[in-house]
């Protein structure tokens, strides 16, 4: 049975995963039994989403981990994101996302020299999966720097716009008893949010 494992992952509470749902049929599809599906709203640049270590932890050897692009996996600077690539890799499992070619099953049939050369070539072009995807990252920030600071220059930048309904469903949450983490599980956001949010709330005298 060929088994599969899916990340999903947006950067910021304002994305969707909705988009990337459709993975999982296409998963189905390709003859893959789903094992677990995890979903995260995190930065890409960061090593310590709860979900993504979690579904790590969950790997089993032959496993395929499921993403819709590298990015989704890491945004991390090379060396951290060959380590991550490595936990997955030590599991015994492999990554299938669209881009990375796949050279595991010739890997596995050739020796000798051959198998040198492929191993060679798929870890070269992991590698660069990886780089363009951390280049990406920081094209993206610089322009969004770049916009930061013509927005001062001509003074129309008023910061990040908080978002109202998720601070409210938030509160809502909290104040029906619900956890930190079962509320950014409802909340769709992160639990570091959720205390961020529920202790500016608190601090405003209407907390309980």
């Amino acid at each position: 049975m060929k088994i599969a494992r899916i990340y999903l992952r947006v950067s910021t509470d304002e994305q969707d995963l909705t988009r990337q749902a459709g993975i999982e049929s296409d998963v189905r599809a390709a003859g893959y039994y789903v094992a677990g599906i995890y979903r995260e709203k995190a930065s890409g640049a960061r090593a310590d989403r709860p979900e993504l270590l979690r579904m790590i932890a969950d790997l089993q050897p032959n496993d395929v981990v499921v993403a819709e692009k590298m990015d989704r996996i890491s945004r991390l600077p090379l060396a951290e994101a060959e380590k991550l690539v490595a936990s997955i890799r030590n599991k015994g499992a492999r990554l299938a996302v669209p881009g990375l070619v796949d050279l595991s099953e010739l890997v596995a049939e050739a020796d000798g020299v051959t198998r040198i050369v492929l191993e060679a070539v798929q870890d070269l072009l992991l590698k660069l999966a990886l780089q363009m995807a951390r280049d990406d990252y920081e094209t993206r920030r610089a322009r969004q720097q770049q916009g930061v600071q013509l927005a001062k220059a001509a003074g129309k930048y008023a910061g990040r716009l908080p978002d109202i309904v998720t601070h409210q469903r938030i509160v809502a949450l909290r104040d029906a008893g619900h956890t930190i983490r079962r509320t950014a599980d409802l909340a769709g956001c992160s639990e570091s949010q959720v205390k961020r949010i529920w202790a500016i709330h608190r601090s405003q005298g209407s907390g309980r």
